[in-house]
């Protein structure tokens, strides 16, 4: 599936900052070229893509708006043409693509939390994905993050599905070790919501939540920061407050009918669960809170990437 990000650098069209499914205004008003001369639906088209891109974007100083407005003065080809003239554009793309080899690495261990963010981890073995590009991928169910975390660092796991702001506090070493991690792709925005107790249809400024114990999947997760966030908005300290848990995602419905919980910020299916089971309600999606946040990673070490780059 291509991304408006692997549109056409050369095109005033098209914004490069921004996933397919970004609902920013930029993204809802322009319509992108759909004549594009590079086929997307082949790894070679999309590293093809990468390389354009990654050329002209600095050309302009990973200015996207400048990029845009030159385009639209002067015109794609002039500026490919000009381009060309002065770097060997096709060259380039060329020796990287014959530069490819096989994966050094072929049998591969992928953990994933068991939410709805892990589908492209997921679903990439029986559609075939892996073995189309001559990987063993066995994809593991992971009990939680920090399950995840931890057998990511101890090398259980060649890769892993991980919250976005896990691979950075792993590498600072902020809850483990210090290992550098890097995130190759972002698996989605967006998704998550704020349930609450049905026992609190009455309360729903969050100016009276104070004294709540909500939960939480991670320390270092989206959820928690976008949770802080938004209780600080109305006035509450949320280190003094509320409480905040860390409960992993399948276990929040059963805390929350317990009492055990107040509320939680959460993905899905656990937020439709709990309205589904009648013990809890939708306050807030995230989206209403930051549109176009991000939440899932696909995540690696960098050493992975360094020492198998063709993996």
């Amino acid at each position: 599936m291509s991304t408006k990000s692997l549109g056409d650098p050369f095109s005033s069209k098209t914004d490069l900052r921004h996933g397919a499914d970004c609902g920013c205004h930029t993204c809802k008003t322009v319509t992108p070229d759909v004549d594009d001369k590079i086929d997307l639906s082949t790894s070679e088209g999309m590293l093809e893509r990468a390389v354009e891109s990654a050329i002209v974007r600095s050309v302009f100083g990973q200015s996207d708006l400048g990029r845009r407005s030159f385009m639209g003065m002067m015109g794609g080809s002039t500026m490919a043409a000009a381009l060309a003239s002065v770097f060997p554009l096709n060259e380039a793309k060329a020796a990287i693509l014959d530069n490819l080899g096989p994966p050094e690495k072929t049998d591969l261990n992928i953990g994933f939390v068991p939410i709805t963010c892990a589908t492209p981890i997921i679903m990439a073995q029986p559609l075939g994905f892996y073995e189309r590009y001559g990987l063993n991928a066995q994809v593991i169910k992971t009990a939680g993050w920090a399950v995840a975390r931890d057998k990511s660092l101890n090398g259980e796991y060649d890769a892993s599905h991980m919250l976005t702001p896990m691979p950075l506090a792993m590498t600072l070493g902020a809850g483990s070790v210090a290992e550098p991690y890097i995130m190759p792709a972002v698996e989605n925005i967006n998704g998550q919501a704020i349930v609450l107790s049905n026992e609190h249809l009455d309360k729903r400024d969050p100016k009276q939540w104070k004294g709540f114990t909500f939960g939480v999947p991670f320390e270092y997760s989206m959820h928690n920061f976008l949770l802080r966030y938004y209780v600080a908005e109305f006035g509450l300290d949320p280190d003094v407050d509320i409480q905040i848990r860390v409960v992993p995602p399948p276990e929040m419905v059963a805390n929350l009918r317990a009492g055990n919980l107040d509320g939680y910020l959460s993905p899905d299916p656990f937020n439709q669960r709990a309205v589904y089971e009648g013990i809890g309600f939708l306050h807030i999606l995230t989206k209403d809170i930051w549109e176009g946040h991000p939440c899932c990673a696909f995540a690696a070490p960098l050493s992975f990437a360094t020492e198998l780059p063709n993996t």
